[in-house]
């Protein structure tokens, strides 16, 4: 994935330099690769589950398709700071991309989910082979609920997560 910028963000590829130190916990060298400062709370194992739901090794093994079009989105602004990131869950084999995305607590609510969300979702629609992207929310996530609705995205479905209760599927096809 190339790098991309928005009104208020850059949005910089995932790399594997960049998992390797974040889910070994090594927050001077994610720093270092990411070229801007991280979030209180990164790295850590709950950013880690959300995020790589593969090991390190498979994402090793193949790690052009395992983190297609996973971005960080850094602030513009001269402080040069991580505020979240939109991941793919991997190149898709059936042109249907999986988006996820989440910002750092302190900069959630101000729209950068959706300003950078709205960016990858349109690079990953360009790309060869891909002819949707799905987001899955959860029912009671109201933030994530508008992220979608502001996209454009339609609801495609509704399953139950065995815990923490429904999770509502939308799609948006390449026009």
């Amino acid at each position: 994935m190339p790098r991309l910028s928005t009104e208020r963000l850059e949005l910089v590829p995932i790399t594997l330099p960049m998992v390797e130190a974040v889910m070994q916990g090594d927050r001077a060298r994610a720093e270092a690769v990411a070229e801007a400062s991280l979030p209180e709370a990164w790295p850590g194992e709950a950013l880690i589950a959300r995020a790589f739901g593969a090991s390190l090794e498979a994402i090793r093994s193949d790690p052009t398709r395992r983190l297609w079009g996973d971005t960080l989105l850094i602030s513009r602004d001269p402080a040069r700071r991580v505020l979240g990131s939109v991941v793919f869950h991997g190149l898709p084999a059936d042109g249907v991309a999986e988006v996820g995305y989440g910002v750092e607590e302190e900069s959630q609510g101000q729209g950068y989910a959706t300003e950078a969300t709205r960016a990858c979702v349109a690079w990953a629609l360009a790309q060869d082979g891909i002819h949707a992207v799905a987001a899955t929310v959860f029912s009671w996530n109201r933030p994530s609920l508008r992220v979608v609705e502001k996209l454009g995205m339609a609801p495609h479905g509704v399953r139950d997560h065995e815990t923490l209760g429904e999770l509502l599927t939308f799609i948006l096809r390449r026009t």
